[in-house]
């Protein structure tokens, strides 16, 4: 028995049905559960990244070097990932910064928060966040 639940989606005959739908760690046990030779690609693979992970909370400098292969296979050159390893600090520094002075977390965790919108024109009034 799984865990899924049921979601109307559109059927190739264009009328809705009901779906069973897992989210990824419901996925991710049921394929553990199947027993053919043939999901055992997949299982090995589960477990080789089980296992980078964990080498990567012992080294966390391992999880930079992936993300860095990850951005290279993409085809970002190595000055736009430099920058974007910097944002991600200069940003990092920013939020442990709010945290200390008591900015509560769902100000600025949204999608419209003002670290994300103003590219977008869509920041807040000057001087509406005092820090």
């Amino acid at each position: 028995m799984t865990n899924c639940h049921g979601l109307k989606m559109t059927a190739p005959d264009g009328k809705k049905r009901l779906t069973d739908v897992a989210d990824t760690e419901q996925l991710l046990r049921i394929i553990q559960s199947i027993p053919s030779p043939k999901a055992e690609p997949f299982k090995l693979w589960l477990a080789q990244v089980g296992r980078d992970r964990i080498e990567e909370t012992i080294d966390p400098e391992m999880t930079i070097e992936r993300a860095l292969e990850t951005y290279l296979k993409k085809g970002y050159t190595r000055e736009w990932i430099n920058q974007r390893l910097q944002a991600i600090q200069v940003r990092k520094e920013l939020t442990d910064e709010w945290d200390v002075r008591g900015v509560r977390r769902r100000v600025w965790n949204t999608p419209s928060s003002p670290m994300r919108s103003p590219a977008r024109g869509r920041g807040c009034p000057p001087g509406s966040i005092k820090i």
